[in-house]
């Protein structure tokens, strides 16, 4: 009798345990819809790396700015620089993927070239912290598969430049062109644009206003792809 008690008593205990995941879960799955829905329609009053540069910095320089009050040529110059298929791929640019995974293996992993698309930027810099392991970079998929599903590109390309960082503690297209070049955003010329668009790798270490030779080399390579790719004229206006 008491064996079978105990059987019953452990049975329930692990129902319970599971019943309590499953619910877990289910609230995390819901909070995470709920973000992404949330973000389709309103624009982010911060993001967690805004939050940290406010406690490094004791300033912030943050200004939301509409698709349609930003310069066509800053939205060609990051595809150029940043995601050359971002209009084709669905969150994941399996090309760079495959041609990073191939550097890895050709350099016996001492070398690991990036594969971050937009989306995957707009995931990271939106809901996550800042961070390389494993866990965070799990998370970053799952956000940009539902950041895929749920806006349309124009709206992913808005945030990112809207979100992206353009120095230390200045962030969004608008604060950029008032920081590098003493312009509103929607007045960039390419050439600017082409300029902000080279240092979003480490946008912290170069400027876009006192290029290095390398950043000069590289806004070049930019500003003559820039043709190839087409602006987002669909925005919903302000």
């Amino acid at each position: 009798m008491k064996r079978k008690k105990a059987r019953f008593f452990k049975r329930h205990w692990f129902s319970r345990l599971y019943l309590r995941v499953l619910l877990l879960i289910d609230c995390i799955v819901l909070f995470s819809l709920l973000q992404v829905f949330a973000y389709s329609i309103f624009n982010p009053p911060l993001t967690p790396l805004m939050v940290q540069r406010w406690f490094e910095l004791k300033s912030l320089h943050y200004t939301w700015q509409p698709l349609s009050r930003i310069a066509p040529a800053l939205q060609q110059a990051v595809m150029a620089a940043e995601d050359q298929r971002f209009k084709d791929h669905h969150g994941f640019d399996l090309v760079e993927i495959q041609e990073a995974l191939d550097t890895f293996q050709s350099t016996k992993g001492k070398k690991m070239r990036g594969a971050s698309t937009i989306s995957m930027q707009v995931a990271r810099n939106l809901y996550l912290w800042q961070g390389r392991n494993w866990f965070r970079k799990g998370l970053e998929a799952y956000y940009t598969a539902l950041i895929e599903l749920f806006m349309p590109k124009w709206r992913i390309m808005e945030l990112y430049l809207n979100i992206a960082e353009w120095g230390k503690g200045i962030f969004g297209a608008e604060e950029a062109a008032l920081y590098h070049f003493h312009v509103q955003a929607r007045k960039l010329e390419p050439e600017q644009a082409a300029f902000l668009a080279a240092i979003l790798p480490s946008p912290c270490r170069w400027s876009a206003s006192k290029p290095t030779a390398y950043i000069s080399q590289r806004q070049q390579d930019i500003l003559a792809q820039m043709h190839l790719f087409a602006p987002f004229t669909n925005a919903r206006k302000p």
